[in-house]
């Protein structure tokens, strides 16, 4: 099976193995992991904050975030695509009983500035008010579209001149500054908190890191106890993190050979693939998307629907150029 569901389906290699077999430990509830505290300060480096948090998984990340951020009641911006809003289970109400203004963004993902102060609602009597602008860079279901971070600086600018705080789901934002040649911490530079996934295009087994000011971090750690995301001995997570973090280099041969997919896709009738941005191709299919998955799985191809008619792959790094090479005679097969 040549596996392009998603880049969270890599397996950890032998140098991550070993790291976490390796790894120093102690009971991170009470602070004491070494791996865990050097991966957090790694990643608050690389993201530009004054601290990080070591979370289960980027959902888990964004939902200490929205909690962080905002008081009961309050509302929280977003792009209506976005993934905080739809594909969390709508935890952004059941955890921080927070109210979502959801605003349609570009073809894109983007949220104008314009929007952003359309948006926005002030506390009175009357209103809870707005508490929170959520962006999200990667924008997974718009195709792993890679937000500039002129974009970025242009929404958030207009909420946190409302003091309304930002926070940036980067999932995937590794992705996003290989796509855009620029830096991780640029694109992040005026939000007030970001998180990142190391279990997707860098092939971590577990983990997502959640980054922003030492106040931010302080009152999250009380949330992630909170949704039950206390780890102990997390260092054995941690070590392949680190690890991890040393593959954002060789995310730019993941988006080279999703360009060659959707080329390739492109070619095979009843199969419309613009060209992608990142690791995430989208396919508009003639034929209903269930069922065009089937017929690739059939033929030992796994991607995903994404619509109706329309069909996901994600490259990542346990997919080779010869890969790419027969799921496209697999995915023609499925289709004529």
């Amino acid at each position: 099976m040549i596996d392009l569901r998603s880049d969270t389906v890599t397996k950890p290699d032998e140098a991550m193995r070993e790291a976490a077999r390796d790894a120093d430990v102690g009971d991170d509830v009470y602070g004491e992991d070494p791996t865990v505290n050097e991966l957090e300060t790694r990643v608050a480096d690389v993201l530009g904050f004054d601290d990080a948090l070591l979370v289960p998984s980027g959902t888990m990340g964004n939902q200490v975030a929205v909690r962080t951020h905002t008081e009961r009641g309050q509302e929280a911006v977003l792009e209506r695509e976005s993934h905080v809003y739809k594909w969390e289970l709508g935890g952004v109400a059941q955890h921080s009983g927070v109210q979502t203004r959801p605003v349609d963004g570009d073809d894109r993902g983007v949220i104008s500035a314009e929007q952003v102060r359309e948006a926005y609602v002030p506390a009175d009597g009357h209103r809870a008010g707005t508490g929170l602008l959520a962006l999200e860079n990667t924008h997974n279901s718009k195709g792993g579209t890679a937000i500039a971070p002129e974009a970025v600086d242009a929404a958030a600018g207009v909420a946190r001149e409302r003091d309304v705080p930002v926070h940036l789901d980067g999932a995937r934002l590794f992705n996003a500054a290989a796509a855009l040649d620029t830096s991780a911490e640029r694109i992040a530079r005026e939000v007030d908190s970001a998180m990142v996934c190391l279990s997707k295009g860098l092939g971590a087994p577990v983990g997502s890191v959640l980054a922003g000011s030492d106040e931010f971090v302080e009152r999250a750690r009380r949330h992630r106890k909170l949704m039950g995301g206390g780890m102990r001995q997390a260092g054995i997570l941690a070590a392949p993190g680190l690890r991890a973090l040393e593959n954002r280099d060789r995310l730019a041969a993941d988006h080279e050979r999703a360009r060659r997919l959707a080329a390739g896709l492109d070619d095979i009738p009843g199969v419309a693939v613009p060209e992608p941005e990142t690791n995430i191709v989208v396919a508009e299919t003639a034929d209903p998307a269930d069922e065009v998955v089937d017929a690739c799985e059939r033929e030992g191809v796994g991607c995903v629907a994404f619509g109706d008619y329309r069909v996901r792959f994600c490259t990542h790094w346990d997919v080779d150029d010869e890969d790419i090479d027969a799921a496209l005679s697999a995915v023609e097969r499925a289709v004529e």
